[in-house]
């Protein structure tokens, strides 16, 4: 972490109200040296602690594509900013079928103070600043569980609750790719959406929830090839909404 905050905000020093605004809450494995999971340290660099190859096209977006990001800098394991601040899961005991061990009988409250809270308010006060036209959520998703059988084809999927006024035209640009997309696939936005319900939703702002299958962005030539695709792709639904 930086000056150990739980984020990093890239292309935000000479921001052009009205347009685009990035945000990645899974971009990070880190754990602080005083937090201890309990663990094999090698799950760190699996899906359970970190979407992968988001934090890369994150960068990319900024600094290539003049679209500024908001990026987590702490590992979901550790508190995951991507829930609701009363959720079991913001401090996961098990992801998975892996037990996190550490985290039970954790601290809850120090976890939300130290990462989450000052994570949301920081994204809060750069919305302020910014007044995106839209919000883009990067996630990425494995393509299989260890504790499912469930296949997930869709290359890219888009999340939403209410406000699919952005999803929808994201999906069908998508599919214009020539993509398996999915809509609402493999995780609802319906019942998993906390990071845009509390900052697009709430305050009116179109946004899209973008899942990218793993396998499509573990390098570096997959990361700039989906930042690319990204920039086009939500530049164009943005003129939409």
């Amino acid at each position: 972490m930086i000056d150990n905050l739980p984020y990093r905000q890239v292309g935000t020093e000479d921001l052009r109200p009205g347009g685009l605004l990035c945000v990645a809450d899974h971009a990070s494995n880190y754990v602080p040296d005083d937090i201890e999971l309990g663990i094999d340290h090698k799950l760190l660099n699996e899906h359970i602690a970190v979407d992968i190859g988001v934090e890369g096209i994150a960068d990319r977006l900024a600094r290539r594509h003049n679209i500024p990001a908001h990026i987590a800098c702490v590992s979901r394991l550790v508190c995951d900013l991507h829930r609701k601040e009363d959720e079991d899961a913001v401090v996961p005991t098990e992801s998975d079928g892996k037990l996190i061990a550490g985290n039970i009988g954790a601290d809850v409250e120090a976890r939300l103070e130290r990462f989450h809270r000052p994570y949301h308010t920081a994204f809060a006060d750069l919305i302020e600043r910014t007044r995106p036209k839209m919000l883009v959520a990067l996630h990425s998703f494995t393509p299989s569980l260890d504790t499912s059988d469930e296949e997930r084809p869709w290359e890219v999927a888009l999340l939403y609750n209410q406000d699919d006024r952005a999803a929808r035209h994201a999906i069908r640009l998508f599919g214009e790719q020539g993509l398996s997309v999915g809509d609402n696939q493999p995780y609802s936005g319906k019942q998993l959406n906390a990071t845009m319900d509390r900052h697009a939703e709430a305050n009116g702002i179109p946004y899209c929830t973008v899942e990218i299958r793993q396998d499509q962005i573990e390098t570096e030539a997959g990361q700039a090839r989906w930042a690319m695709m990204l920039a086009d792709v939500m530049g164009r639904v943005a003129l939409e909404v």
